[in-house]
């Protein structure tokens, strides 16, 4: 088929899905829905940009420590596994 059918057939699976969802009321849903959104992002108290770079680093502290935690139960594990299975 030719670039240009395809493109129709595009086109009027798009447009049939739009008019099947405007004639829903589907789109007006979304459209509230969207709305009620952007109101209540507005509501919401962002933080600070010092406030953001402090909670920043308390995570990548604690992603770190978290890391050394499970890399050092892991080695106390295995050592633990190698002394009491038979060397293979």
């Amino acid at each position: 088929m030719s670039g240009l059918g395809t493109l129709l057939i595009w086109v009027l699976i798009i447009g049939g899905t739009f008019v099947y969802l405007w004639r829903k009321g589907h789109l007006m849903q979304l459209s509230r829905y969207v709305a009620e959104t952007r109101e209540e992002l507005r509501k919401c108290n962002w933080p600070t940009w010092q406030e953001l770079k402090g909670a920043t680093v308390v995570v990548m502290i604690t992603i770190i420590l978290l890391g050394l935690y499970i890399a050092a139960a892991d080695f106390v594990i295995l050592t633990v596994v190698r002394r009491i299975l038979p060397k293979l």
